[in-house]
């Protein structure tokens, strides 16, 4: 009987030191996964960045192209959340910046993190954001209100049927966001 049993915590130990050995794989290859997940959405990416200011060089004056902002927030959490203006007619080439203003009223200090999209998709490949409050989580007091910028690129490449751009956002509360998941 002791054989079997510790045949058992054997088979168990190699089994768990697999599943770790596995665990820290995973976590070596994350970096080059993000990176290659950075490089087909374009978000994040070192290279869109330099390339947006390579298209400040050339800015097209004769278009010009809407670009809409929207705030949402999630069904639970306490929070004001809107952008300073609901659009904005832009050139392509050019940056512009527009702000969008977060209020904490969850009773505490806590943390948000806001999620973007831009709709069409198609045009997301052209839509590049130089600076957003989106990048990094933002801390937030108790009562805190802040106006947070986004500074944006529409590359002059943007297809001509596209003459309106939504960018739009989801704040959400780490806190609550974790308390919804469980």
């Amino acid at each position: 009987m002791s054989e079997n049993l510790e045949r058992a915590n054997r088979r168990l130990t190699l089994r768990l030191l697999g599943v770790a050995l596995g665990a820290f794989a995973f976590g070596f290859a994350l970096v080059p996964l993000y990176d290659v997940l950075c490089d087909l959405t374009g978000v994040g990416n070192q290279k869109n960045l330099l390339k947006a200011s390579t298209i400040l060089e050339k800015p097209d004056d004769a278009r010009t192209v809407t670009v809409e902002f929207i705030a949402d927030l999630p069904s639970v959490g306490n929070w004001e959340f809107a952008p300073v203006v609901n659009s904005m007619q832009v050139h392509p080439g050019r940056l512009y910046e527009v702000d969008f203003v977060a209020r904490n009223l969850t009773g505490r200090d806590t943390v948000a993190q806001a999620v973007p999209n831009v709709a069409p998709g198609k045009a997301t490949a052209y839509f590049r954001k130089t600076e957003c409050f989106c990048f990094t989580p933002q801390a937030f007091a108790k009562d805190e209100s802040r106006s947070m910028p986004v500074r944006f690129v529409v590359d002059p490449a943007l297809p001509k049927y596209l003459d309106r751009i939504t960018l739009s956002y989801v704040f959400y509360d780490n806190m609550t966001r974790t308390a919804a998941l469980n």
